[in-house]
Formats: C-alpha cells, sequence, structure tokens
C-alpha cells in the first residue's frame, strides 16, 4: 500500500507578474533554509555528487528527493488515518494515467513553490529551467488518462482515500516524430533515467495465470493456469491540495517466474532462454499495442486482464488483511472501472471470491455488484471491446465458465421480465452474429451497480443505443457524472499570470473550490480588468510563439488570434473539417486581398494510432497545407499553420493558457465529454464546436452569446445517416467546400505526390460518415463570426472573462465529490 504499508520560459512583458513569481506563496525564510539544507543532503548522500560537480539533472533529482521527504511523512499519515478510522476506499482501474510532470505539481499542492525558488536560487539554479527536465510519464494517451490523472489529483484534494490501478509502461504509447510531414512512431524512454517519484514494493506482488485447464476436486474448483507471471507494484505518490491527503498511484510490473533458462542458454539458445522474461515484458512495453492481428488481439487481452488480476488480487487481500470476512468488501471498497478495458475484472473477483474464498454464486455475484462501478467513455463500437470466444477462453478458461454463468443468470432475468429473442440477443455477453465474441462492455454493465455516461447527451445517448436493451432491463442503473478537470493543474499552475489576476480581483478561494470563480461574473464588463486579461493572454502567446519558433522554426504573430485544435487525431473529432475550411480561407484571402482579414495561426496537435492510416493521412495532409501556406507570400501574417509534434500534457500546458479560440467540432453525439473544451474555457478561451459532450453544458455555463455552435444535432446526424444522405450533392452545391477539396484532391498540396489525398476526399463524395460536409457551410460561417467578434475586443473580452467565471462546475472536485455521494458511498 501507498505510504509504506506492508505492501526555459521566455521572460513576459512586465505588464503581469513572470511564471516564477506569479505562483509564490509567502512562507517564512527558515522554510527555505531547511529545504536548501535537504536538497544540498540529497545531492551529496543519495545523487552522489558535490555541488561543484552536479550537473542541472543531478539538481534536478535532488530537489525532487528533497521534496519527497515531505511527501512520505504525507502518505504515512493518510494510510494510518485510513486504517484508524476504518476508512472506505476507492480503488480506480485505468489502462491510463496520463498524469505529466509532478515536481511542479507537487510544489504548488505542497505550498512550497518559493521555498524551493530560493533555495535552488543560493547556487545558481532555476526552478522552471530544473522543471522542463522532468520527462512526461509515458503513462497514457489522450483525455481517458488524463482524466485519471485530474480525478486522482482530486479524490486527494477532497481527502478521500484511494488508489489509482495501472500498468507502468515502459514505452508508452510512442514519441511523434514528423519526418516530412508523416507521423514517425519511436519508442518513448520516460524511464531511461529511472524515476525518483516511484517506489517498488516487492511485498506487493501477485501470480497472474493464462491458459491451462479447470478441474473439479471434490466440489471445489481448481483453475491450473499453464503459464503464470508476477506482478509487482511501484507506486507513486499523488499529493492533494495542500497536503491534506496523498494518496497512491499503483502501477503494475511484469516479471517471469525464472527469468532465464540457463541451461538453454548455456546450450547457446541464448534468445530461447530468455524468451518467458520477454513475454513478460511485452505486457508493460506498450500501451494499446496494435490489435489488428490476431497476436496484438491477445496481448491487448493479456494486458488488461494481467492489470485487472494483480488489482483486485490487491484489493481483496488488503481488504481480508484489515477486515477479515470477504462478504464486507462493498462495505469497505468502491471498486470503479474507467472505461471498458478493466471488465475482466468483475469475471476475476468473482473468480476469487468463489474459487478461493468459498462463496456461493449468489453470494459472489451480489458482492461483485455492490462493489464495482463503472463508467462509460465511448460509444464508438471499437472502443465498447469484444474479443473472439476461442481466444477468450484459451487464455482464461476459468473467467469463460464464469461468463457463461454470469450471462446464464441474466438472459433468465430478461427471460422473466418478458423481453423478446431481438432483446436478449443484445444483451447477451456474448455475440453470436458471425464469430461468437465476449461482450465486455456488457460484462462491465451487469457486474455492476452504476454505470455512468460522462456528459447529459452522453448518458442520453447510451439508454438510447448501445445500452437500450440492458438498460430497459435495469432502469435504475444509469446515471451521468459531467468530466471535470482540476483547476489546479489546468488554471493554478499552467497559468500563473491569470491566476495572479483572478486572485488579485477575488481572492484566493477559487484554487480550491473551483465555483469561487462566479465572483468574476459581476466584472466581466470592467474595461481595465478586460484590458488585463488581453494583456495576460499575449503575454502567454509570446511565450508559446518562442516555444514553437524553437521546435518548429516558424515565427508567429501574438497579436493574431490563435485557433487551437490539440487532441487525437480521430475522423470523428474532425480535424479535417478544420484542413478543410483553413483551404478555403486561404484561397479567400489570396482571391480577395483588398479585405481586412484577421490575421490567424491555426495550430493542430496530437497523435494517430500506429495502424489508423486516414489519422495519420490527415496529420500528413495537415502538414502539406502548413508548408504550402506559409512559404506563401501573397497571405503573409494573415494565416499561419503550424502542427505540433509529440503533443503530451507538457505542451498542453503551454499552449492551453495562450489560445484564444477552442476547437471541439466533433460529429454531433459521437464525443461523449471532452476535457479539453473545459481547460480552454478556465484559461479564458471562446469555444467554437458542435452541440456535442460536454460542450451543451459548457454552453448552459457561460451562456449562448459566449460560445459559438454551429452544425447539425445528434439527432439531425442520425436522421441524416438514416435518411439517405447525399454529401456529393452538398459538396457540388457549395462553391467554397467544392473548391477546396477539389484542391486538395488534385494535388494542389501534394504535388510530390498528385493522388496523395484523392482516397480521402473521395470518401468525402460517397458517404461523409463523420459529417463533415454537411456541418462545412455553418462551420465556415462561425468562423466568420469568430472573426467578427474578435475585431470587437471589449466584446472579446468579456466573453473570455465569462467563460472563466462560469466553469467552475467543471472541475474534477464537483464530478469526484458527486460520484462519491451518489456512487461509492464515501464521505
Amino acid at each position: 500500500m501507498g505510504g509504506g504499508e506492508g505492501s526555459v520560459g521566455h521572460a513576459p512583458p512586465p505588464l503581469v507578474q513572470p511564471r516564477s513569481v506569479a505562483r509564490v506563496t509567502n512562507r517564512p525564510e527558515g522554510k527555505s533554509q531547511d529545504l536548501d539544507a535537504r536538497i544540498m543532503g540529497a545531492l551529496r548522500h543519495r545523487v552522489g555528487k558535490t555541488e561543484k560537480a552536479a550537473k542541472p539533472h543531478d539538481w534536478y533529482e535532488a530537489s525532487v528527493l528533497a521534496l519527497r521527504d515531505d511527501i512520505i511523512d504525507r502518505w504515512f499519515a493518510s494510510t494510518s488515518a485510513a486504517h484508524e478510522t476504518g476508512a472506505k476506499r476507492v480503488y480506480y482501474l485505468s489502462l491510463e494515467f496520463l498524469i505529466g510532470r509532478l515536481l511542479r505539481d507537487a510544489l504548488s499542492n505542497l505550498g512550497v513553490t518559493r521555498e524551493m525558488e530560493q533555495a535552488l536560487r543560493e547556487h545558481g539554479m532555476d526552478l522552471a529551467r530544473l522543471e522542463e527536465l522532468e520527462p512526461d510519464a509515458a503513462l497514457g494517451n489522450g483525455g481517458l488518462g488524463r482524466l485519471a490523472a485530474c480525478f486522482m489529483e482530486s479524490l486527494a484534494s477532497l481527502d478521500i482515500p484511494a488508489f489509482g490501478y495501472g500498468i507502468r509502461y515502459i514505452n508508452g504509447m510512442f514519441r511523434q516524430r514528423i519526418d516530412d510531414g508523416w507521423q514517425v512512431e519511436l519508442p518513448e524512454t520516460w524511464l531511461a533515467h529511472g524515476n525518483p517519484w516511484e517506489f517498488e514494493r516487492r511485498e506487493s506482488s501477485y501470480l497472474v495465470g493464462f491458459g491451462g485447464e479447470v478441474t473439479s476436486e471434490q466440489g471445489a474448483i481448481r483453475w491450473s493456469p499453464a503459464e503464470k507471471i508476477e506482478a509487482t507494484a511501484v507506486d507513486t505518490p499523488v499529493v492533494g491540495w495542500q497536503g491534506k491527503r496523498v494518496n497512491t498511484l499503483r502501477l503494475w510490473t511484469a516479471n517471469a517466474l525464472d527469468p532465464i533458462q540457463l541451461a538453454a542458454f548455456n546450450a547457446g539458445d541464448h534468445a530461447g532462454a530468455l524468451a518467458a522474461q520477454v513475454r513478460a515484458d511485452t505486457l508493460v512495453r506498450v500501451l494499446y499495442p496494435a490489435d489488428s492481428t490476431p497476436a496484438g488481439q491477445e496481448l491487448r487481452l493479456r494486458q488488461e486482464f494481467f492489470f485487472s488480476s494483480a488489482s483486485i488480487q490487491d484489493i481483496v487481500r488488503r481488504h481480508v488483511q484489515y477486515c477479515g470476512d470477504v462478504r464486507t468488501l462493498p462495505d469497505k471498497a468502491a471498486i470503479q472501472l474507467n472505461d471498458t478495458h478493466p471488465s475482466v475484472a468483475v469475471a476475476e473477483l468473482m473468480r476469487l471470491l468463489m474459487d478461493e474464498h468459498h462463496l456461493t454464486f449468489d453470494e459472489a455475484w451480489d458482492v461483485t455488484r455492490a462493489t464495482i462501478a463503472y463508467t462509460n467513455h465511448t460509444l464508438l463500437p471499437e472502443a465498447l471491446e469484444s474479443w473472439p470466444l476461442p481466444l477468450f477462453e484459451r487464455l482464461l478458461p476459468r473467467h469463460m465458465q464464469i461468463v457463461y454463468a454470469i450471462n446464464a443468470k441474466v438472459l433468465r432475468e430478461a427471460r422473466r421480465a418478458g423481453m423478446d429473442d431481438a432483446a436478449i440477443a443484445a444483451i447477451s455477453l456474448i455475440d453470436e452474429h458471425g464469430e461468437r465474441r465476449v461482450r465486455m462492455a456488457n460484462l462491465a454493465f451487469v457486474g455492476a451497480h452504476s454505470i455512468n455516461g460522462v456528459a447529459a447527451l452522453h448518458t442520453g445517448l447510451m439508454k438510447e443505443t448501445v445500452f437500450a436493451d440492458l438498460h430497459k432491463l435495469y432502469p435504475e442503473r444509469i446515471n451521468n457524472k459531467t468530466n471535470g478537470v482540476t483547476p489546479r493543474r489546468w488554471l493554478h499552475q499552467s497559468n500563473p499570470r491569470l491566476t495572479s489576476l483572478v486572485r488579485e480581483a477575488i481572492g484566493s478561494e477559487f484554487i480550491a473550490d473551483a465555483e469561487k470563480l462566479s465572483e468574476l461574473a459581476a466584472m466581466a464588463g470592467d474595461a481595465a480588468l478586460g484590458e488585463r486579461v488581453d494583456e495576460v493572454k499575449r503575454a502567454n502567446k509570446v511565450d508559446l510563439s518562442n516555444h514553437l519558433r524553437e521546435m518548429t522554426g516558424l515565427r508567429l504573430d501574438p497579436d493574431a488570434l490563435f485557433d487551437v485544435q490539440i487532441k487525437r487525431i480521430h475522423e470523428y473529432k474532425r480535424q479535417l473539417l478544420n484542413l478543410i475550411e483553413t483551404v478555403a480561407l486561404y484561397d479567400q484571402i489570396r482571391s480577395h486581398p483588398e479585405r481586412d482579414w484577421v490575421p490567424r495561426v491555426k495550430i493542430f496537435g496530437g497523435k494517430a494510432a500506429p495502424t489508423y492510416h486516414n489519422a495519420k493521412l490527415i496529420i500528413k495532409l495537415a502538414n502539406d497545407i502548413a508548408r504550402r501556406i506559409n512559404s506563401d507570400p501573397s497571405v503573409g501574417e494573415m494565416l499561419k499553420v503550424v502542427f505540433v509534434p509529440n503533443y503530451n500534457v507538457s505542451l498542453a500546458e503551454r499552449i492551453i493558457p495562450a489560445a484564444d479560440l477552442s476547437e471541439q467540432i466533433s460529429t454531433a453525439g459521437m464525443e461523449a465529454s471532452g476535457t479539453g473544451n473545459m481547460k480552454f474555457a478556465f484559461n479564458g478561451a471562446l469555444t467554437i464546436g458542435t452541440l456535442d459532450g460536454a460542450n451543451i453544458e459548457i454552453m448552459e455555463h457561460v451562456g449562448p452569446e459566449n460560445i459559438v455552435i454551429f452544425g447539425l444535432t445528434a439527432e439531425e446526424v442520425a436522421a441524416k445517416r438514416a435518411g439517405g444522405y447525399n454529401p456529393r450533392e452538398v459538396i457540388e452545391g457549395s462553391r467554397e467546400l467544392c473548391q477546396a477539396v477539389n484542391a486538395i484532391s488534385s494535388g494542389v498540396f501534394s504535388p510530390d505526390d498528385p493522388a496523395r489525398y484523392a482516397g480521402l476526399m473521395d470518401a468525402l463524395y460517397n458517404s461523409d460518415w463523420f459529417m463533415v460536409a454537411a456541418d462545412f457551410d455553418a462551420y465556415a460561417a462561425a468562423q466568420r463570426d469568430v472573426d467578427a467578434r474578435w475585431e470587437d475586443r471589449a466584446g472579446w473580452r468579456k466573453s473570455a472573462i465569462m467563460n472563466i467565471a462560469n466553469v467552475g462546475w467543471f472541475s474534477s472536485d464537483r464530478t469526484i465529490g458527486e460520484y462519491a455521494r451518489e456512487i461509492w458511498g464515501v464521505k
């Protein structure tokens, strides 16, 4: 258990405070001196360097180790308090935790940033530069993982005892490099020099089995796996606001029981001798290995079971150790499955309760459902995982038996409820349309007492579409918990200039309670405040411009409108719509130089899954368009396009505070929630978006006059798809769209390969599943509305302030509070 249980920025204009000053807290000088002594002690005795010999990375490590000592003490205290009070714990199972850098986060939440700055300054070191040396932890990919990280911080800040469970990926998703506009995937090496934040817990190790046989001995079921891998815990402390609680992020690493077969090695089979360890290593190497091959599918399932099994074993072991009877597990443990990936935890908990602790099936089922809750994050079929039945049965024979037993119980309930064969087929845990497959989302649904969506629209669609029949059978289970983000990371730490300004205006309470930001609303029309918000934004844009110039060589105008779309590259997120409109704007600027165009900087960033051809082609298109536009003197500074390589949390922390316009333009009905939309609004960017995900609720909070909404609704998208939508007719009926599509299709932006984008554009003509053509004219009109708003500087500033003031509800503290009260039964 965590806490030791047995188991270089550029200087801003003088109008605003520099980053290092804006986030200080007043502390006695003695605190800095004490921290200095601890840093020097860590440098000498733990890093093994003298001050004279130490390099910046040595100072970084010494700073972390010195700060970590205080964190460890608080970690111990948090763990002890949970034991002494018999508190119920939350266990959050997630395949991703996109935690980003931790030093600045910990310093800020402990309130010792100034002391660290002063202590390091005495030795000629700059804290901001040392923070840049910390690699982003390669533990996630997108919004799912970042949400999990925000939730972990809020759990600690709200003083809720919690563990996060995941995998300690050695190489993570991948590091993205752009070569000639193409995405190239390289391994992340974030652990190359160790990780000073983590603690290995060798005593918290569990055997995870695969394959083998299931036998019955005197009425008892016995699973004898053919392969066993040891999962060992590696813990990272998660510090809450003001250090009131430190929770644990527990990640699993894998080892073979016999890492080297010496006989084989000595016989000359050197590779074969290491095969078992290599097989174990593959479980923790890469996040989301490609599953387009049978071997890839097997690895994905092995990964999901590996981390789910180790986590459930750990939870049950802890409960038995401290509480005794497994039947009381729901009273002391709340297990939340973050999306469908850990769904096999339902069957694993049932196995442990029945086979190891000898509960009857009905007893085990009651305990399992009362303990587990499930969050669904998407309605996309590929994310509602299912596995070929032969693969599942071969890898997990005992769990296949349990899935069949659960399915029998559920289908009998459905039949007794009067459901017809079609409804029963939809509810079944076994999909029998074509190849028989195990439906993991259905397993999670029936094995949980609560199933929540992550935005109001998404939750409604869950009831009407993918879970419609399950919702009819269990009408009380689906509920909504709209996502949130932690304002400590995404406002206080990422945008210290704005934080300082808001603090001057309304005090500091908003950092702990983001809904206090609402006090700004009364000041939204204050011209002086609006000008200062503008100055803060411009200073952030100068910093970002300088950073992007270092990365890409491109000079950007900080007085231009910074129009940003940074997120995973996927067709439903419609980066393609943005790019086509960019081409249309480019043509308009060249055709009508006499018009008073608003200067724009289009900023894109995000990774495409390695096997997702169209997404990778969209990245190439973005870079091809950028190359052409940025080198065209006829548009000058009126339009620039930049694709930021290797988008991650640290880059988001630079880009979001500098954004003027937040692109949230997914096909309506396909984005579950989004959290980027919330982060941008916290930082005073206006949203341009569809009525999708949490955009709807953001509009309700900030007011329709302070957001730019366009396009089809979810209902209209569904009606078009069902009603014979003809995208060719739409494209040919829109002059600007037709010209832009034809330019891309004919090779204007790809003269080296004129046919490169023909297939991508043909798909728009022939199907347009994601409604790019259908929404183009509305999107283009909305962008011209953005231009008009931008030119009304007073109106834009007021809208920016109204966004900041009215998005406090989207704090992850509020979201976690709802989970705690309404799902977990935790105070």
